[in-house]
């Protein structure tokens, strides 16, 4: 651990609510709020979307000014924006509440190049470890955001969980407040247009370790994404289980993406990036091989959690992977396309998670996830290929 890795760590306790909260908790508040209930997951899918659509922006003014003011403006952002999904529940706006979670998407588009400033504060051969460490706050996060979120939604009496998005906007905010303290790492500003002196970025977005990264990375969020989201709606919704344990669910889960990051980087250097990808996959096999039998507590429970774990190897994996293929000038153009295609992918998912549970069932949308399984596999297995001639 170093300052800026601490102040990183810290960030994504308080940050990464907004993720943890939106998946929680705006798929239910756009069912009461909303007469059309196949579009109740929209809040959620528009802050995916959102966040893919402002990847690039958020990759271009980091470039101009720097990893500190970049991120204290999307810490405020994610704040600002809470306080006016408080306003759209309060009115029971549907419209406006979508329009909030579109832009807090920009908020966690920063949040979510903490992960590179974390891998850009350390030596490359400590790169997964300083991601692990960062995933690893997302344990407290998980914890700390449901818990609250459940123990606040009352807090405003006739206004069910706005008490909630009031206690978002307070832990979104915190981060602003931690950077004022972090050190940049750049040694200049970079000039997209004229300064840039790297490779095209089609040379690097083809090299087979790139598309190995990417999509590992990328559909591990997909398929976590996808069955994420419909999870509140198919347990308290559907199966008229209580939000109480819809909630313990979902915390157990996020521990299970979480907590597997005190070894993750230790078994990348120890097996390789391929292995624990393959070991990725076989964990959301399983994920969907449990969806084949009665949809009780316990089996969304197990369910869930190796989704978790599915999601933390092929993730952390994907992420230190991508890392290794391009050079220190090159770094904010990468980061802005990996994360746009990361977070398209995980949109377009999230988009279609709700409309598919009401058309279809819980077990068909794990089926579904098969194709992207295969992909995987087979980018990886064409890496290991190509790097062993």
């Amino acid at each position: 651990m170093n300052k800026n890795l601490s102040i990183l760590t810290l960030s994504q306790v308080f940050g990464f609510t907004a993720n943890i909260i939106t998946v929680f908790l705006s798929g239910i508040v756009g069912s009461q709020i909303t007469t059309i209930k196949s579009l109740s997951t929209l809040p959620t899918s528009l802050s995916v979307l959102g966040t893919a659509m402002f990847t690039i922006l958020a990759a271009k003014i980091m470039g101009k000014i720097g990893r500190k003011l970049g991120f204290i403006f999307g810490a405020l952002v994610s704040s600002a924006t809470c306080v006016f999904a408080v306003f759209a529940i309060i009115e029971q706006n549907f419209i406006l509440f979508c329009i909030s979670h579109l832009i807090l998407g920009l908020g966690i588009a920063f949040a979510h190049q903490y992960r590179f400033a974390a891998a850009e504060s350390v030596d490359k051969e400590k790169i997964p470890k300083a991601i692990s460490i960062l995933m690893l706050a997302g344990i407290v996060s998980s914890f700390l955001g449901i818990t609250l979120a459940n123990f606040s939604k009352n807090l405003i009496p006739d206004h069910l969980y706005v008490g909630s998005y009031i206690l978002l906007a307070l832990f979104t905010f915190m981060p602003a407040v931690f950077f004022i303290f972090y050190k940049n790492n750049e040694s200049k500003k970079i000039d997209f247009n004229n300064d840039y002196s790297g490779r095209r970025l089609s040379k690097i977005v083809f090299q087979p370790k790139f598309l190995q990264a990417i999509i590992a990375a990328a559909f591990a969020y997909a398929v976590m994404s996808f069955l994420m989201t419909a999870t509140p709606l198919s347990m308290h919704v559907m199966e008229k289980m209580s939000l109480e344990k819809t909630g313990i669910v979902l915390q157990f889960h996020l521990v299970a993406m979480f907590l597997p990051s005190l070894i993750t980087g230790h078994l990348i250097k120890k097996l390789g990036h391929s292995n624990i990808i393959y070991i990725g996959v076989l964990f959301y096999t399983i994920t969907i091989v449990l969806s084949l039998f009665e949809q009780t507590f316990s089996n969304y429970m197990a369910a869930l959690i190796f989704l978790g774990l599915g999601w933390n190897f092929l993730f952390i994996s994907g992420t230190s992977l991508v890392v290794l293929t391009y050079n220190d000038e090159e770094k904010f153009r990468v980061q802005g396309i990996n994360d746009l295609i990361v977070f398209t992918t995980m949109a377009l998912a999230s988009l279609s998670a709700g409309i598919l549970l009401s058309l279809t069932s819980w077990k068909i949308m794990n089926l579904i996830c098969i194709p992207f399984l295969i992909l995987i596999i087979l980018s990886t297995f064409r890496a290991d290929n190509l790097n062993k001639k």
